[in-house]
């Protein structure tokens, strides 16, 4: 008795903590609605204690097929989260825990329904701005001062998983202030069918979503104003012709018409060289005012805060897709 009793005893442990580990038990909550995008919470726990290490996968029923949104890693909290792009209609969400050394695998979280009216087909991001800056999604320059950003195209995974062709996607940015640029490296992004909407930390970028980085350029106000060069001594002065011939042609035609002309018609003569005299000087106005004061001082960016949309727009030639983000440039 007192042996089977002492197998029985020390069996009782085994029969809490199954092989392959401590259980586990994966929960899945949900943000509020973005358009298409859905904020997750995923928490993973063995008896209470966070589990901190491995991967959770976002699951998703819609239209009848299960489709993975997304593999995420567990931070040192026993949390993940996940925001994932769903396609316009109804969604059954759930999250589950593979196991791994020392914690079992848990059955999968219960399900959280999704109803989303705003088709997304992809999303736009931007982040790891430089200079760096405490407010979010903010570049802060000062004019003259260049700034970089990371944009990020992210697919939703229904939508790809009906591509039949690579689409590509153009990169563009506006709203931005007088005397600033942006340009994007690369300018168009490839989306394939087997592109991911999100990737685990240190994954390949065969294995993410694709990025660009884009350049923001501010300008500081010229200090050297441009001096034209002075015409050489010789040369016949443009300005003095531009009153002398049209005064003298007038003249000549006074003299030659004198003896037969009534009083009234030569007063008219008088005014036709005056007007020719002064369309004359008008034309030669903007040459003179280069040639003795040369071209004006460019202007800085001027200093303010502004929000700038970055969009990413896909064209078949007949439907276009566009999708946008902003972020505030501060240029002081």
């Amino acid at each position: 008795m007192l042996i089977a009793g002492l197998v029985i005893a020390l069996a009782a442990p085994a029969l809490a903590f199954p092989v392959g580990g401590s259980p586990t038990t994966t929960t899945l909550t949900a943000g509020a609605l973005n358009g298409c995008v859905q904020p997750l919470t995923v928490t993973v726990a063995a008896g209470g204690t966070p589990v901190t290490s491995g991967t959770v996968t976002i699951l998703d029923q819609f239209e009848g097929n299960s489709v993975q949104l997304a593999t995420v890693a567990l931070s040192s909290s026993g949390t993940a989260s996940p925001s994932v792009a769903l396609a316009a209609g109804s969604h059954s969400l759930t999250a589950s825990f593979p196991g791994i050394s020392g914690y079992s695998a848990s059955s999968s979280s219960p399900a959280i329904a999704v109803s989303v009216t705003t088709e997304c087909e992809f999303t736009v991001a931007v982040s790891n701005f430089s200079p760096s800056s405490s407010a979010a999604n903010t570049l802060t320059l000062t004019a003259g001062q260049s700034g970089t950003f990371t944009i990020t195209v992210a697919p939703s995974v229904e939508f790809t998983s009906s591509l039949t062709a690579p689409m590509f996607v153009t990169l563009s940015c506006s709203s931005l202030p007088d005397g600033a640029t942006c340009s994007a490296t690369p300018e168009n992004l490839e989306i394939l069918s087997t592109t991911p909407e999100s990737c685990l930390s240190g994954s390949p970028a065969s294995a993410c979503p694709p990025t660009s980085t884009m350049v923001i350029q501010t300008y500081a106000a010229s200090t050297v104003k441009a001096t034209p060069p002075t015409p050489p001594g010789n040369r016949p002065n443009p300005i003095a012709w531009a009153f002398l011939l049209p005064g003298a042609l007038g003249l000549g035609g006074l003299a030659f018409g004198a003896r037969r002309r009534s009083w009234l018609t030569r007063l008219s003569l008088v005014a036709f060289v005056g007007l020719v005299t002064l369309l004359g000087t008008t034309g030669c106005n903007p040459r003179y005012y280069y040639e003795h004061h040369g071209p004006s001082a460019n202007p800085a960016t001027p200093a303010g805060t502004y929000n700038v949309t970055v969009t990413a727009q896909s064209s078949n030639g007949v439907t276009a897709i566009t999708h946008s983000t902003t972020f505030v440039l501060v240029v002081n």
